[in-house]
């Protein structure tokens, strides 16, 4: 299974973006999907996460006003909805999945599955 990443592109602070991350080669049945980013000479963090049924979510504080997680179900397909993009927020965003369900252990990055390409983000001011 490979995680196919989407929606990055160069935008100016205050405009929105969609990001879109669906699997190819499989499907996922359970777990949970997500995105993380990192910027230049930052640590890699998880923006926002959401579980196979749609009912749990996480979304880090410093994004939670701006960003909205959300799925499609039928399409295995999730989408980061980035609202009033700052120059803080470009980094390189990465979708990535796990298979048990673990919320926590998967926002900290202590179990991740699979992890997607990277799409980046440049917000310019």
């Amino acid at each position: 299974v490979q995680l196919q990443a989407s929606g990055g592109g160069l935008v100016q602070a205050g405009d929105s973006l969609r990001l879109s991350c669906a699997p190819t080669g499989g499907t996922f049945s359970s777990g949970v999907m997500g995105w993380f980013r990192q910027a230049p000479g930052k640590e890699r963090e998880c923006v926002a996460a959401i579980n196979w049924n749609g009912d749990g979510r996480y979304v880090a504080d410093s994004v939670k006003a701006r960003f909205t997680i959300s799925k499609e179900k039928a399409k295995n397909t999730i989408f980061l909805q980035m609202n009033s993009l700052e120059p803080e927020d470009t980094a390189v965003y990465y979708c990535a999945a796990e298979r048990r369900g673990w919320m926590v252990a998967f926002t900290q990055q202590l179990r991740v599955d699979y992890w997607g390409q990277g799409t980046q983000v440049t917000v310019s001011s």
